[in-house]
């Protein structure tokens, strides 16, 4: 697509470098690796369940072992 030689590479970053300076492009690279540790941050949250959802499975597994059956008594008079 492009064929860039090194010293095209060397002649736009030191036009970006006469733009931006180098503080501010220092800024920008800090800004984009707090915006990629909070996106793995994130998404290793994504991961783990929420401590509600586990009590929620608790409270499924209790259910399931209630007994529901009706009593004999129960069963005479309908």
């Amino acid at each position: 697509m492009f064929n860039l030689g090194w010293t095209e590479i060397l002649i736009i970053v030191l036009i970006v470098v006469l733009l931006f300076g180098r503080g501010k492009i220092s800024g920008m690279m800090g800004d984009v690796a707090k915006g990629i540790k909070s996106f793995r941050k994130g998404m290793a949250e994504d991961d783990e369940p929420p401590a509600k959802a586990q009590d929620n499975r608790q409270l499924d597994q209790d259910a399931s072992l209630t007994d529901v059956t009706p009593r004999k008594d129960d069963a005479a008079k309908t």
